[in-house]
């Protein structure tokens, strides 16, 4: 391709789209509170963990990929034929009960994004037609995407269109502030070194302190890894790359298409936490970011409301990403995994992404009658992903490492090397997780993140 031509460029840019619209789904409110957060308590040091977090996504999107074009069935169908059908249907199950769980979290932060525009008073302390006014633009939000769930015969092409033009929108949004803020080059780099948290002189594993809450030094850094290394987004890209129309003779695409969707993806995130390191590390703690909004409201009084404004079309282009996309991951592989349906335009899987979608609204409505967050419901969540992102991780090796299937497939060494180094990450935070967990069983966590995406 010659990239100095405009018509070749375009010509290319049309062929990729599933890893875009993995990034989108992936990069998502949870995402940018997380590297927010993580580049206000750690400065620029952190840049590493979020490089090798994208190169693991890298890789674990790539072999999906590899394994939905070359594969004779689905991945879920696969594996009802090869291990059985129960076992199919837990993964299934698993992974809609994470995203109907955490599809409560995206209303809250759809609810967030319109407090944000509402004067201060209003969204501080929302009176009884304050709440009413969220949950009817709520209910109206989720009415319109099921109408247009139902609506269109073929979901992918206006999906794949939608998603590049929201991640384009988030580029531009967080690119102007990083501009603004004007970072140190040569900080920047020097965050690319991999170096130890300080923190960690306490120990590695959560614990409890001497009054009995809970210490965790390492639970941003450990959102900044699970928010941008998704396995359930990887797992979700075989099943794109088959509705995108790739065969077998694509596999050098998808490879293509992965790095440049999680590369853009990793871009977007790094762009957050620089601004958010050169603007906020060391003037104020991380503790008072608690959603989204929360940073574009920080960042007002310096680059003032014109580029705040554009900080908050990233914000809102991140929140609509996930919302429906999350949904549909959840609807497709429990439909798949029962045997329903392996499309994501057939009528049981459209049904099911229906059901995470209302599910998600119920919660979100609720919490805003109570004022309250659904942090039980993301507690629920957490806990099934403990076991979720290692059982999907696995069943990925898995079928990528069976003779028949290494027959059909070209993984390269390094690929399989990459993807269980995967495996081991996810059942390193899964393992960090169920402590947290364990620890907390009797008590309430505070600073719970709003818009957390699988």
């Amino acid at each position: 391709m010659n990239p100095s031509n405009p018509n070749c460029f375009l010509k290319w840019f049309r062929t990729i789209g599933p890893g875009i619209i993995v990034a989108s789904v992936v990069l998502g409110p949870g995402s940018i509170l997380t590297s927010s957060k993580v580049g206000c308590q750690y400065g620029y040091s952190m840049l590493w963990v979020l490089v090798a977090a994208v190169v693991l996504m890298i890789g674990m999107t790539a072999l999906a990929a590899r394994l939905g074009v070359s594969t004779e069935k689905t991945l879920c169908s696969e594996l009802a034929d090869r291990i059985g059908r129960p076992f199919a249907s837990m993964v299934g199950i698993v992974l809609f009960l994470v995203v109907a769980s955490f599809q409560s979290s995206n209303n809250m932060a759809v609810v967030t994004s319109i407090e944000s525009v509402l004067p201060s008073d209003s969204a501080a302390s929302p009176t009884n037609a304050t709440k009413t006014t969220l949950i009817v633009l709520l209910v109206l939000f989720n009415t319109v995407i099921i109408a247009t769930l139902f609506g269109l015969k073929s979901l992918y092409k206006p999906l794949e269109r939608l998603m590049k033009v929201l991640l384009g929108v988030m580029i531009v949004g967080f690119g102007a502030n990083l501009f603004l803020a004007g970072p140190s080059l040569s900080q920047v780099l020097s965050g690319l070194v991999p170096r130890i948290p300080s923190e960690l002189a306490g120990g590695f594993w959560p614990r409890l302190d001497g009054t009995g809450q809970i210490v965790d030094p390492l639970w941003a850094i450990q959102g900044l890894v699970a928010t941008t290394f998704s396995v359930a987004g990887a797992f979700y890209q075989s099943y794109l790359a088959r509705e995108k129309g790739w065969t077998s003779t694509q596999l050098k695409q998808g490879l293509v298409d992965s790095i440049v969707g999680i590369s853009v993806l990793g871009a977007c995130s790094s762009m957050i936490m620089i601004t958010s390191a050169t603007i906020l590390h060391g003037t104020m703690s991380p503790h008072e970011l608690r959603s989204a909004a929360d940073v574009a409201r920080q960042l007002e009084p310096l680059f003032g409301p014109a580029a705040t404004i554009l900080f908050s079309c990233g914000i809102f282009a991140a929140c609509f990403s996930p919302f429906l996309i999350n949904a549909m991951i959840g609807g497709l592989l429990l439909a798949d995994g029962l045997g329903l349906g392996n499309s994501m335009d057939s009528p049981w899987s459209k049904t099911l992404t229906v059901a995470a979608m209302l599910f998600g609204m119920a919660v979100a409505i609720w919490a805003t009658i109570a004022g309250e967050n659904p942090v039980g419901v993301i507690i629920f969540a957490q806990a099934l992903t403990v076991l979720g992102s290692p059982l999907l991780a696995l069943s990925l090796l898995y079928l990528a490492t069976r003779r028949d299937v290494r027959d059909r497939v070209s993984c390269p060494a390094w690929l399989i090397g990459v993807c269980s180094l995967g495996c081991v990450v996810t059942l390193v935070l899964a393992t960090r997780t169920a402590c947290k967990l364990w620890l907390q069983t009797a008590q309430v966590p505070a600073g719970i993140h709003i818009g957390a995406n699988v």
